[in-house]
């Protein structure tokens, strides 16, 4: 269990926001011009108006602006994250249903994702998407829209306006009481 003390908690408690929830996640923030800082952060309540609040390893509490973050990765394990993602891109169409985007960052690095197809699951502060590869340490990336340049869909996979026909049956057997 983490403890803080209450002078590290005092402003925190005074703007309503609650830190201690039941779950929080592992994450690595790549940013523009330093260093990635690995910590943990509520999926819930990350998302402040002035940035990302990330919970170090050290267990101090930081907010990071937008403006500074390039992505907020969330890893399986800390000592498998390298300061880079793997696969960028997908090499062919995904499979799994949502928006196929491409992104281009601020720096001019190109990275794919997949968004899910549904409005009400969007972000004010940037976008969750599915990396690439399913199986890297990376399991889903923040994007915030500040470290954007331009933001590309590709493709519309799985749409359910088109509902998928079904397989005929194969004739192979015979039916019962024939």
């Amino acid at each position: 269990m983490i403890q803080y003390s209450q002078k590290c908690l005092k402003g925190i408690w005074e703007k309503g926001r609650d830190l201690a929830a039941s779950t929080s996640k592992k994450v690595v923030v790549r940013r523009f011009d330093r260093e990635p800082l690995a910590g943990f952060v509520n999926p819930r309540t990350y998302q402040l108006a002035d940035g990302i609040e990330l919970l170090t390893q050290a267990g101090t509490v930081q907010v990071l602006p937008y403006e500074e973050v390039k992505a907020v990765c969330f890893v399986r394990d800390f000592e498998a994250a390298p300061s880079e993602p793997g696969q960028r891109v997908f090499l062919s169409r995904p499979k799994t249903d949502g928006l196929w985007v491409r992104m281009k960052f601020r720096d001019g690095e190109v990275m794919d994702g997949l968004l899910p197809n549904d409005l009400l699951r969007t972000e004010r502060a940037g976008f969750t998407v599915v990396p690439p590869n399913p199986s890297s340490n990376n399991q889903r990336i923040f994007v915030p829209r500040s470290a954007l340049v331009e933001c590309q869909v590709l493709g519309v996979v799985g749409s359910p306006l088109k509902p998928r026909k079904a397989k005929p049956a194969p004739k192979t057997q015979m039916e019962m009481f024939e």
